[in-house]
């Protein structure tokens, strides 16, 4: 790996932490907090592309867990990895490999709609571990842990907007992913 491409992975993990000094603002049900952090996630598939953005969430996954205060509200630790959002934040390297590789396989064609329907994609994805991990660990019914992801779609809709722009912009000043040419046939 190019040291480029080590700084732009380092670039965004340290992003994804910054996003996590928002305050915490917990949501019913789950007990599992908002967080600005799943924009990090989403906009590191985005613009660095799917093995890179996957990469730069797993070495914030490796910052949790020696303990750095990186999450939202200053959390870290092991616990977080194995406590009722530990599904979640597990999942934020398939959420940016996601919405990588989406953004990859649109790149030419890459407009608006297209971009956020792939951050939206990515950041829906953590749902698929994170809800039944996060019922497991707390002991609710699979049935309120299957329903409890919608009071966070409002939020996850208004991050892959914003992350569809930023996606688009960087695309226009400072394109960070290579097409993919298909070979000929």
């Amino acid at each position: 790996m190019r040291p480029r491409d080590l700084a732009l992975i380092a670039l965004f993990a340290a992003l994804t932490c910054a996003l996590g000094l928002t305050p915490v603002i917990p949501l019913p049900l789950l007990g599992v907090t908002f967080s600005l952090q799943t924009l990090g996630m989403i906009l590191a598939g985005g613009i660095l592309g799917a093995k890179r953005g996957g990469l730069a969430m797993l070495l914030v996954i490796g910052l949790v867990a020696i303990g750095l205060p990186v999450l939202t509200g200053g959390q870290g630790g092991l616990g977080k990895l194995v406590g009722p959002t530990a599904g979640f934040i597990w999942s934020w390297p398939i959420g940016a490999l996601l919405t990588g590789w989406l953004v990859e396989r649109f790149w030419t064609r890459l407009a608006l709609a297209k971009a956020a329907l792939a951050a939206l994609a990515g950041s829906l994805s953590i749902y698929l571990l994170g809800q039944p991990w996060a019922a497991l660990t707390l002991g609710i019914p699979a049935r309120t842990a299957v329903w409890a992801w919608v009071v966070y779609v409002p939020g996850d809709l208004a991050k892959s907007i914003v992350a569809g722009i930023v996606i688009l912009a960087v695309k226009r000043a400072y394109p960070l992913i290579t097409p993919r040419v298909k070979a000929p046939q």
